[in-house]
């Protein structure tokens, strides 16, 4: 068997498109279900996406992302500013807003405190370089142990156990449940309302007993927490903005 001289050469990770004097990087994938060429903007990440059908033609979609130039521009002003885990910036934890403050340089305990006039803060010491990964370390701590207890909470009403339960940091999906019975959610939910971590633990432990999206599976989520449409809701509204922060 020899191979066509004529191959087409393989598809370039991403393009550049220009849209007055900025230049925007668009990573290409081919999907194999794609019908058309689609350009998409993660409010989580800023990535630009342009996803082709898997026989579509380069040259087309390219000149398709360069015509929507000016509605990626659109949908990357849009998207909230960055906030850094730094002293003075302000983050939620569990809906309230915190203050991070820089106390002192002998390492300690980061934890969830009051300051001088009685205002919620995260209070972070050690050495002023490290601040922004003890805020994160700290985040992670307090979503791990909520969820833990939202997780236990639920899977002992389902009669379910779960086998494993970890956080990471997911951009395209606050929670998951694998077939092993091991539950992952993003550690972000809990700077989140406690309703909107308790709803995605609900979630992923129905799951445990439906691995789907049925009506047996919503109703089941409905009873394990009531106020699944009001949670869903707050996610649909301020979810994306979750991800600005460190």
């Amino acid at each position: 068997m020899r191979l066509s001289l004529f191959a087409a050469p393989p598809d370039p990770d991403h393009i550049e498109v220009a849209y007055g004097d900025s230049r925007f990087h668009v990573a290409v994938r081919r999907r194999a279900t794609a019908r058309r060429f689609t350009l998409r903007v993660s409010n989580a990440s800023g990535e630009v996406v342009l996803t082709l059908p898997e026989r579509g033609d380069l040259k087309a979609a390219r000149a398709f992302a360069q015509a929507h130039g000016g509605w990626i521009a659109t949908r990357l002003a849009r998207r909230p500013g960055a906030v850094p885990f730094a002293s003075g910036q302000t983050v939620p934890l569990r809906g309230v807003p915190h203050r991070i403050v820089h106390w002192s340089t002998v390492r300690g305990v980061t934890q969830a405190s009051s300051g001088r006039a009685g205002e919620p803060i995260i209070a972070v010491s050690g050495d002023a370089s490290h601040v922004p990964r003890r805020v994160t370390d700290f985040l992670k701590r307090e979503a791990l142990r909520d969820l833990s207890e939202a997780v236990d909470r639920h899977t002992a009403t389902l009669g379910i156990p779960a086998r494993k339960i970890a956080v990471r940091d997911t951009a395209s999906r606050w929670g998951s449940c694998s077939s092993k019975g091991h539950l992952s959610f993003s550690w972000r939910l809990v700077m989140a309302p406690p309703l909107v971590l308790d709803y995605l633990a609900a979630h992923e432990v129905a799951h445990l007993k439906e691995m789907n999206h049925s009506h047996r599976f919503w109703a089941l989520t409905h009873r394990l927490c009531p106020r699944t449409e009001e949670a869903e809701a707050w996610l649909k509204a301020n979810g994306a903005s979750l991800h600005r922060y460190g």
